[in-house]
């Protein structure tokens, strides 16, 4: 599954990047590309969000810094199309980080490779005042193992999702140098593919240095953007997913135990957006859902553990989102605060209140296909939803 992830977002990247390579043809504001090379260093603050993070691990100390190091590529924009003026010409491109938690024996040595997009809110001659966000995937983590790394339960498997929402202050050194200094958020979870999972948080000090490779003067080119008409476009899609239950009650091999169940999530979604800018929606609509791991019961059977049979209606789920979508392009970040309207009442259900962060993109003006990361109490992940949609406009 996370081997799909990791080749979803660089087709993202990718057709991205080709698509502008493509559009660069028909424009008749035609500039050279401006690549441009960033190096970043992070220091900060692991949130102590479970037991393992809060000292209950190998050293008996809290898990509470870490710094990362990373080295990104990307195109600094200069206004060859709309998006880049509506979005001030921003820096978008890939990454990768290299991150020390100070504890390899549990945590292990983890690498992410990212895609990041980075504009300012303001930009004068000098200095801009910019906001980052990155989605990718992270590598060579230590994860929980039963026999020989029980404390780690922060991370269940040796691959995570990397998301990270930051602010900074950037400031020209040079015609081909830029500095910055900000403050940045990441998330580090495999979706609950692999439990436990309880994800690591952390919050940080961002310092950077950009360098631009060509020798061109960077002018930025405002094109020249049609009024925009606010509407209104229905929106309806299907996803699918899977989540990973422990029983640790059963009395089975503890390897077996602790590989748990894989239970399938399926389900539709239907919502009305109102697009009010060229970069902004909202929205409101309704997910029915069939989640297979909602009151299940095992049993065991010979020594192995067997799914019992239960009732299909005890699995279906209602709620309702209302959601705030970032148009950047054909790509939208989304963002749906969500919650349930009818699911059976069992024992250690998770909150009535959830949440769903996402990237979806569209390969046809109507249709679209993108992944979701469920989740509650704002950090705990629940599942990843992928989905493919359609949408028709009123």
């Amino acid at each position: 599954m996370v081997k799909y992830l990791a080749a979803f977002f660089l087709i993202l990247i990718g057709t991205q990047f080709l698509e502008a390579q493509s559009s660069s043809r028909e424009t008749s504001r035609i500039r050279n590309n401006h690549y441009a090379v960033r190096f970043a260093y992070q220091n900060g603050y692991v949130f102590p969000t479970n037991q393992f993070l809060a000292g209950n691990n190998v050293e008996s100390t809290p898990i509470n810094d870490f710094e990362t190091f990373s080295l990104q590529f990307g195109n600094q924009t200069s206004g060859k199309y709309d998006w880049e003026t509506l979005y001030n010409y921003p820096y978008w491109g890939g990454g990768i980080q290299l991150m020390n938690f100070h504890d390899p024996e549990e945590l292990g040595t983890p690498v992410s490779l990212f895609g990041f997009f980075n504009a300012p809110f303001l930009r004068g001659r000098k200095l801009s005042l910019d906001y980052n966000i990155e989605l990718g995937l992270t590598f060579n983590w230590k994860p929980f193992n039963p026999l020989n790394n029980a404390n780690n339960i922060s991370i269940g498997a040796g691959r995570t999702v990397h998301i990270a929402l930051g602010s900074s202050l950037n400031y020209r050194l040079g015609s081909n140098l830029d500095a910055a200094l900000g403050l940045q958020l990441s998330h580090f979870s495999n979706g609950a593919l692999k439990k436990p999972n309880y994800g690591i948080n952390t919050v940080s000090p961002v310092i950077s240095l950009k360098y631009r490779l060509d020798s061109d003067s960077l002018r930025f080119d405002p094109a020249a953007l049609s009024p925009f008409i606010p509407r209104w476009e229905w929106n309806l899609f299907v996803f699918g997913g899977a989540k990973n239950v422990i029983f640790k009650d059963l009395n089975i091999d503890i390897i077996e135990k602790y590989e748990g169940v894989q239970f399938p999530v399926v389900g539709v979604f239907a919502g009305l957006n109102l697009q009010i800018s060229h970069k902004t929606k909202f929205g409101l609509g309704f997910t029915l859902d069939y989640d297979g791991s909602h009151n299940a019961q095992v049993a065991i059977e010979e020594g192995d553990l067997e799914i019992a049979d239960s009732p299909f209606l005890d699995k279906l789920q209602l709620s309702l989102s209302a959601g705030y979508e970032l148009v950047i392009d054909r790509i939208s970040i989304v963002l749906q605060p969500s919650f349930y309207l009818y699911r059976k009442q069992i024992r250690d259900r998770t909150p009535n209140f959830y949440q769903r962060i996402g990237v979806k993109y569209y390969f046809k003006d109507r249709y679209y296909a993108g992944i979701h990361l469920r989740a509650f109490n704002l950090h705990i992940s629940d599942f990843i939803e992928w989905h493919v949609g359609y949408r028709f406009f009123r």
